[in-house]
């Protein structure tokens, strides 16, 4: 579901016929990895919430709420989308577009559609198809060149490429038309209003207006997506008529909704544009939490320490009112001042891996190498609760070669090159962490999987 979907695709020069359509599927196949040149951004509030909202109508869906993953996108565009397997993912752009958790809800549940019907792993038919109808037109096309007419063999190939491109917009309209009614039927079945995703098709058909001086002029069999307002339409008469569709929201879900919107508009937004969003007349937690990120980022950290210390005085047991205290204190060069909040975040939290990986490094920070130990224990759990934190795994190694366990360091910083994709570097730490442990133990078997894994990878790479 993304309002960049439903730009209008202009005509093909002759120029660029040959490559236009290969373009076109490679640019869509990437769908399924966009990220790659994207940032994660992880959050333990949000991650919190995200999966609380989830839950509920990933087990309508029939999946199991362990195995779905919801993930945000540092991407202030608005979209979200499915990259194989069972993961959503989710533009901080569309949280910060969004007005309730209904809207989220919504535009998870259309993502849940995509997993279930397999859109993914069907996507080579899409594919298959136009490229079929490619290569035909080539054939034709270069057969009426070779016969000396050369402005028929490019008609030819240039109606060849339309005919491949409409097919598989077609293909692609069609998968998400399903996800649409997949998405109602998960949202009935849990008992959760769909008007929040009625609301957001109204936002994405105001995006589309962003892109023709009239919604008349864009050519719904040129877009991935069916127009909005079409979606609108065929979706309505089902959630108006839905047992859930009077359903209201709990409020306490929708002030933690407002909460991560201000802090996401507070960390991605120019400090000066979320402070303009946020005033000081604005006295809601969600308007601290959103000037305290500000201030932060724009190097104020007196300003930010003070608007911290307003939230934590209104709820000072609030775990992640103390993450970020402890974090502005961490980030302003005050580790040791940062060690009493964070650790009442991490209980707070039930040991948060995230916020455990915080405190880790908050104690490293320190350099008192009285706090080694507890440092390397706190992020012993974290990685186990979350190994795919390449920070955490940064910090563990840190800690063990701090202790003099550099075997154990190597180890680390092995699953953390594992992490980041540098199979060359996760290999070679993982060989010089298995010379200096002892052979059999848990941690050399873990070596060795990432090394066999690395040079694997490697041989891969060596036969493309």
């Amino acid at each position: 579901m993304t309002s960049m979907g439903n730009a209008i695709l202009s005509p093909l020069r002759p120029g660029r016929l040959l490559r236009g359509l290969a373009v076109l599927l490679l640019s869509v196949s990437l769908m399924a990895q966009p990220v790659a040149a994207q940032s994660i951004l992880r959050d333990a509030e949000t991650e919190a919430f995200l999966k609380e909202i989830s839950a509920p109508l990933v087990a309508a869906a029939g999946l199991q709420p362990g195995n779905v993953d919801i993930i945000l996108v540092g991407d202030k565009s608005i979209n979200a989308f499915v990259a194989g397997g069972q993961a959503v993912y989710i533009h901080s752009g569309l949280i910060e577009t969004a007005d309730n958790t209904n809207e989220i809800q919504g535009v998870i549940a259309h993502e849940l559609g995509h997993i279930t019907g397999g859109h993914i792993i069907r996507f080579g038919e899409g594919a298959r198809g136009a490229t079929g109808i490619t290569l035909l037109s080539l054939l034709l096309g270069a057969a009426a060149m070779a016969a000396g007419s050369a402005d028929a063999g490019m008609g030819v190939i240039m109606a060849g490429q339309q005919a491949a491109l409409g097919k598989f917009l077609a293909f692609n309209r069609v998968q998400e038309a399903s996800a649409d009614a997949a998405g109602v039927g998960f949202l009935e079945k849990a008992g959760i209003s769909g008007e929040g995703m009625l609301s957001f098709f109204l936002k994405l058909r105001k995006e589309e207006y962003r892109y023709t001086s009239t919604y008349a002029e864009a050519d719904p069999f040129m877009q991935t997506h069916p127009m909005s307002g079409e979606r609108e339409a065929a979706l309505s008469g089902d959630v108006l008529k839905s047992p859930a569709y009077r359903n209201k929201t709990d409020p306490a879900l929708e002030a933690r909704f407002k909460r991560i919107k201000a802090k996401l508009i507070g960390y991605m937004d120019d400090p000066t544009t979320a402070l303009r969003k946020y005033p000081e007349s604005d006295r809601s937690a969600a308007a601290h939490y959103a000037r305290a990120y500000a201030w932060h980022r724009g190097a104020y950290p007196d300003k930010a320490a003070e608007e911290v210390a307003k939230l934590v005085a209104s709820a000072p047991d609030d775990p992640y009112f103390r993450e970020l205290q402890g974090q502005i204190l961490l980030e302003s060069g005050k580790p040791k001042e940062a060690l009493a909040p964070l650790r009442m975040a991490v209980k707070g939290s039930r040991g948060s891996p995230l916020i455990s990986s915080l405190l880790g490094h908050a104690l490293l920070a320190t350099e008192d190498n009285d706090n080694l130990a507890e440092a390397r224990d706190v992020l012993k759990v974290a990685v186990a609760r979350d190994r795919e934190n390449p920070f955490a795994w940064y910090t563990l190694g840190m800690a063990y070669a701090r202790l003099g366990d550099e075997p154990r360091a190597q180890l680390a910083t092995a699953e953390r090159y594992a992490l980041i994709g540098n199979t060359r570097l996760a290999m070679a730490s993982a060989e010089a962490a298995m010379a200096r442990i002892p052979r059999g133990t848990p941690d050399y078997i873990r070596a060795e999987d990432i090394a066999l894994s690395a040079r694997a990878e490697a041989s891969d790479k060596k036969r493309r």
